[in-house]
C-alpha cells in the first residue's frame, strides 16, 4: 500500500467521525440543553523527502525538498458551552441556566454524578415518601439543603406537601403556601473550567471519566450580578446548536470526503497500470 493510499484512508476515517458528529448536532437541534459537540484535529507525523538531485535543474523554482503527510486524526471532542436561546413556559419545575453553569443530579444509588444543562425538571415522589426535584428520567437533583444545625449540606430539594416551589435568581429555593414562607434550601450549580475533561453520556448528561480529578473540571459556583450567572424559573434553555452553521460544515465536511476518495481512487487506478505494465 503506497503512501497516497495510506493518506487518503486516514483522512477519510477522521472525516467520517467528523461527519458523525455534525449529524448527532443535526439531530439534537431541537433538544432541550444540549450543547454541539466540537472535535480537535490533528495532522500526523510528516516525513521530510529530498527529491532526486535531477530535480536540481537552472531555473527551477520549486524547492527540492517536500513533506510527506500521512492524514489527520481527531484528538478530542468537547462540548460547546455557549449560552442557547431562552424559551418561556411559565412551567414551576422548568429552570434554566443564564450563564456558564451546570445542574448536578444522581444517577444511580451509588451516588454517581452527572451534569446537565436540560432544566426540565418535575417533581417526584422518592423511595422514602418525600417529594424531591427530578429530571425527567427520575434522577434527583442536588441541592444545599439545611441538616437542622445552621449548615447546608448536598441533599434532595424536599417540597413539602401544600407549598409551591419558588426559585430566586441567585438558586435560592422557597416553598410558598397560604400559611407562609420556608427556606427549602438552595440548587447546586457548578461552572466547568475544563469542557473537555466532560464526556457525553445519555439522557443528555455529561459526565467525568474515572481517574480524573473532579475539581479541576468542575467547582462549585453561586450565582450572583458578578459572575453573570443566574437561575431562571419558568424558562427552559434551548440547544445551542445553530441548523445553518451546521449544514455548512456538512457540506465542506462531504466535499473533503469525496476528494480523499478520489484520491484513494486514482491511487489504485495507478497501481493497476504499474502492475499491467510489462518490460
Amino acid at each position: 500500500m503506497n503512501a497516497s493510499m495510506i493518506n487518503a484512508m486516514v483522512s477519510m476515517n477522521a472525516l467520517q467521525q467528523k461527519l458523525d458528529l455534525i449529524s448527532d448536532n443535526i439531530a439534537n437541534v431541537n433538544t432541550v440543553g444540549y450543547k454541539k459537540k466540537e472535535a480537535t484535529f490533528e495532522d500526523l507525523l510528516n516525513n521530510a523527502k529530498r527529491q532526486p538531485e535531477a530535480f536540481s535543474q537552472p531555473g527551477r523554482l520549486s524547492p527540492l525538498d517536500f513533506n510527506q503527510g500521512w492524514g489527520a486524526k481527531m484528538t478530542m471532542i468537547q462540548p460547546n458551552l455557549t449560552q442557547g436561546p431562552m424559551k418561556a413556559t411559565d412551567a414551576k419545575t422548568d429552570l434554566a441556566i443564564e450563564g456558564n453553569a451546570l445542574f448536578e443530579v444522581v444517577v444511580d444509588e451509588a451516588g454517581t454524578r452527572a451534569y446537565t444543562r436540560n432544566g426540565a425538571f418535575q417533581l417526584t415522589v422518592n423511595a422514602n415518601g418525600d417529594t424531591i426535584l427530578a429530571t425527567e428520567e427520575g434522577y434527583p437533583v442536588v441541592a444545599l439543603v439545611p441538616d437542622g444545625n445552621g449548615n447546608l449540606v448536598e441533599g434532595n430539594l424536599v417540597l413539602p406537601q401544600g407549598y409551591e416551589m419558588k426559585v430566586n435568581d441567585d438558586g435560592s429555593v422557597l416553598g410558598v403556601s397560604s400559611e407562609g414562607t420556608i427556606a427549602l434550601g438552595s440548587i447546586k450549580l457548578l461552572q466547568a473550567s475544563r469542557p473537555a475533561g466532560l464526556t457525553a453520556v445519555a439522557d443528555n448528561l455529561f459526565a467525568i471519566a474515572a481517574g480524573i480529578n473532579v475539581d479541576d473540571v468542575v467547582q462549585q459556583i453561586v450565582p450572583n450580578d458578578d459572575n453573570r450567572i443566574a437561575v431562571r424559573q419558568g424558562y427552559l434553555e434551548q440547544s445551542n446548536v445553530e441548523l445553518t452553521d451546521e449544514m455548512t460544515e456538512l457540506i465542506t465536511v462531504q466535499r473533503a470526503y469525496q476528494l480523499a476518495a478520489r484520491a484513494l481512487t486514482s491511487s489504485d487506478t495507478m497501481m493497476g497500470l504499474a502492475n499491467t505494465m510489462r518490460s
